[in-house]
């Protein structure tokens, strides 16, 4: 399993409206196609503005696969303007459990 941490800083002010368009129209699209939402989150204390998503993917194959599916529907391209002018700098990592975790670890190769 590997989990994507999507980080984005938002303009001042712009969290309300983000989650709002998330909410209403954005999720629903990813999740048809990114499959597992681990958890959507805004900031309350420490760096301001700032979203994080966490998706759970078996692997990296796979989530380039579910990735590009997302990229190609022509409802995520229209979703895409409603919150692209919000974010101001976008941050991606791929994690992986270490064997003790309770996200389901596994020992590194």
């Amino acid at each position: 399993m590997v989990y994507e941490i999507r980080t984005y800083r938002l303009k001042n002010g712009a969290i309300p409206a983000y989650l709002k368009v998330v909410e209403e129209e954005g999720i629903a699209i990813q999740k048809r196609h990114l499959g597992e939402l681990v958890g959507y989150f805004f900031s309350e204390i420490g760096p301001i503005n700032e979203i994080v998503h966490i998706w759970a993917f078996p692997g990296l194959d796979d989530r380039e696969a579910r990735r590009a599916r997302l990229m190609a529907d022509p409802a995520w391209q229209d979703f895409l303007p409603k919150i692209r002018d919000l974010i101001e700098v976008a941050d991606n990592k791929i994690m992986k459990p270490a064997a003790f975790s309770p996200a389901g670890g596994s020992r590194p190769v």
